[in-house]
């Protein structure tokens, strides 16, 4: 089966406080830092075309659904970390479902436009760390955060080790179903 639309957003923050955007068009962005090869909208979206296609979620009667990511650094991640979750340090992703929200939408919407999902919002300072630790280049962790983000804006959660061990072997069955490999954390 598949779905009908992913729409996805693509905010990227440089280290000038300015933002480069692109859309649904499939403009390609760059970030101050090297993510070899860039990573295009188009890439993003063909990636969570794929992941949604595997992963089958019911929520959308007519299978269209929509994203936002956003790449930001450090700074901006743990302003987002302390207002939301209390932490006042940096993460490397955080996900804001939107399915988690009490404002059910009129069936006459569900029925025409795509389901909002959520935010996904990942650092690159703290993706390029990891992915130099993990000794994998940093598409595979951008991808691999991107991942567990959308786990979580469509109900996955890990409050203990077994859900954990399964998170994590989903997000590596979903980097394989796009062509990508992580080494097993």
């Amino acid at each position: 089966m598949r779905l009908q639309a992913v729409q996805v957003e693509v905010c990227v923050q440089d280290g000038s406080e300015e933002f480069t955007e692109a859309g649904s068009s499939g403009d390609e962005f760059a970030v101050s830092v090297a993510i070899d090869p860039v990573i295009t909208t188009e890439t993003w979206e063909r990636w969570f075309q794929d992941w949604l296609e595997a992963l089958q979620p019911t929520f959308s009667p007519i299978d269209a659904y929509e994203l936002s990511l956003r790449l930001t650094d450090d700074r901006e991640i743990q302003q987002l970390n302390q207002q939301y979750r209390q932490q006042d340090k940096p993460t490397d992703v955080l996900a804001f479902a939107a399915l988690e929200s009490l404002y059910p939408e009129p069936d006459e919407l569900q029925a025409t436009l795509p389901l909002y999902l959520g935010d996904i919002v990942i650092s690159i300072d703290t993706a390029q760390r990891q992915a130099e630790g993990q000794q994998h280049p940093l598409n595979v962790e951008l991808a691999w955060l991107a991942s567990h983000g959308l786990l979580h804006l469509l109900g996955w959660d890990h409050p203990d080790e077994d859900s954990l061990t399964r998170m994590l072997k989903q997000q590596q069955d979903l980097l394989e179903i796009v062509g990508l490999h992580s080494k097993t954390r």
